[in-house]
């Protein structure tokens, strides 16, 4: 019964995602010790780099201090506008993440990239975050003080 559901919500998940843009693997990554360097250098949050956290359903536990949340259930036909505030910000890195970032992590980091090359921009970088929230609460107090609303009981499992 367990596998016929896991089958029912694999398929589910195809389902939504098949309207989309078709996609090659082009966006970028940026590990959890490499982010967290740019909090500890000084980068900017909304100036220097804008961090997007694509959770809807399974948003619990904190997030990535000044995340943006913009589910990845509505994110493509946003993408245009997106891109039109970011680039006018003149941000130069979008960090996706979401539970594991192995899903809709990718996928995200992915159609902006795709968009980003269709406008010809290279001045921004698309860039899945490994690991995605989990790798992120996990991995410490280095990590776990620079998160909004952390609940540690959300990831102690």
């Amino acid at each position: 019964m367990l596998t016929l559901v896991l089958a029912t919500v694999q398929n589910d998940a195809r389902a939504l995602w098949k309207p989309y843009a078709t996609q090659r693997t082009i966006a970028g990554s940026i590990s959890r010790v490499e982010l967290l360097r740019w909090f500890h250098e000084g980068k900017r949050i909304g100036k220097d780099f804008v961090l997007v956290d694509l959770r809807r359903t399974d948003f619990e536990g904190g997030t990535i201090r000044g995340s943006l949340n913009l589910p990845s259930q509505s994110l493509y036909p946003t993408i245009p506008t997106l891109y039109s505030v970011l680039s006018q910000g003149g941000i130069a890195n979008v960090v996706w993440y979401c539970g594991s970032s192995r899903g809709r992590g990718v996928r995200a980091a992915n159609w902006f990239a795709e968009y980003l090359e269709e406008q010809r921009d290279m001045t921004i970088k698309s860039l899945v975050l490994e690991g995605g929230i989990k790798g992120w609460a996990t991995a410490g107090k280095d990590y776990t003080q620079l998160m909004d609303e952390y609940d540690e009981l959300k990831w102690v499992k």
